[in-house]
């Protein structure tokens, strides 16, 4: 039968037909469905016709399913069984939970959310897994809506209204240079960051455009480097006198990690970082359950940063 078919039936009928075997009585059953006794005769009449069987036999004041009405309601009950589960609310369980999350994302929430929130996450719900994939920030609607990404965590998306969104917290910015840079050990002001190269990459592609605004009356720096890994810009940080701007927190675990120099700009220039979910996604306990760790989680770093090193 195909689906269409199966559409015009009134589906209905068949827990009808299930409250009836349990019952064996055509009264008991219309009290049970709080239904008149002649509305529950009618729905017996209607599921004798749509099963072309009589369905019950009666016997003294009670009724006796016929093999035919114990066959369908066998076929029917576990069908039965998850629609019921299906209808009913259920309390998320995250130690239960077995989705995989498909997560849109940028190399700094990559190297600083992410390794702050996955034990958590791991510890509370150890049978989910993870997929993240390259933000696609001009695109970030479609990869929303079609593209299978539940969740993106970048700088807040204007293109599209249709998105929901949620500020994690404020990132500053700084700058990354080489112990060998001739600005390593001087106060970075704004002619010499306009005379030296740039590295410009993808975690910084939001960050590069409120450079540029801050900037819009000043010459643009010279850029001799476009990449999506900041590992390509310090690949070649010793070698070449590179500025590279990278959100704060990534900046002073980046400069650990290469024992490199961190340099404020030379104009402020804080900015938020958010979630972003389709609607598709708002109503989901488990997506709600990992907006909530990612948020609280998030609290926890800036809490952090602000303890150690000074960053507001």
């Amino acid at each position: 039968m195909e689906l269409e078919e199966v559409y015009r039936r009134d589906l209905n009928l068949l827990v009808a037909l299930r409250v009836l075997i349990e019952e064996s009585s055509v009264s008991r059953a219309a009290m049970r469905l709080s239904l008149s006794q002649s509305a529950m005769s009618r729905i017996l009449g209607r599921l004798r016709e749509m099963l072309d069987d009589p369905l019950f036999i009666r016997e003294g004041q009670n009724l006796l399913p016929t093999e035919k009405a114990i066959e369908t309601d066998k076929l029917f009950s576990e069908p039965l069984e998850q629609l019921c589960r299906l209808l009913s609310p259920i309390k998320f369980e995250p130690i239960s939970c077995e989705k995989k999350f498909i997560v849109a994302t940028t190399d700094y929430s990559m190297q600083t959310i992410l390794p702050y929130a996955l034990p958590r996450i791991y510890k509370e719900a150890p049978n989910v897994s993870f997929e993240f994939i390259p933000l696609q920030q001009h695109k970030l609607a479609e990869q929303l809506a079609y593209g299978g990404a539940d969740l993106a965590i970048c700088r807040p998306d204007k293109t599209s209204d249709i998105l929901h969104s949620e500020i994690l917290g404020k990132v500053g910015v700084l700058c990354l240079l080489s112990k060998q840079h001739e600005l390593a050990t001087k106060e970075l002001t704004i002619e010499d960051y306009l005379s030296f190269p740039h590295a410009q990459i993808a975690i910084s592609e939001g960050v590069r455009t409120l450079i540029d605004r801050a900037l819009a009356d000043k010459p643009r720096p010279r850029v001799v480097l476009s990449a999506y890994h900041l590992e390509t810009a310090l690949a070649i940080v010793d070698s070449t006198p590179l500025i590279i701007n990278v959100p704060a927190d990534l900046a002073y675990l980046v400069a650990k990690r290469y024992d490199l120099v961190v340099k404020e700009l030379p104009f402020i220039m804080p900015f938020n970082y958010s979630m972003i979910w389709h609607p598709r996604c708002e109503h989901s306990a488990a997506q709600d359950w990992l907006r909530n760790v990612f948020k609280e989680e998030f609290s926890r770093l800036i809490a952090q940063r602000v303890t150690d090193i000074g960053i507001e």
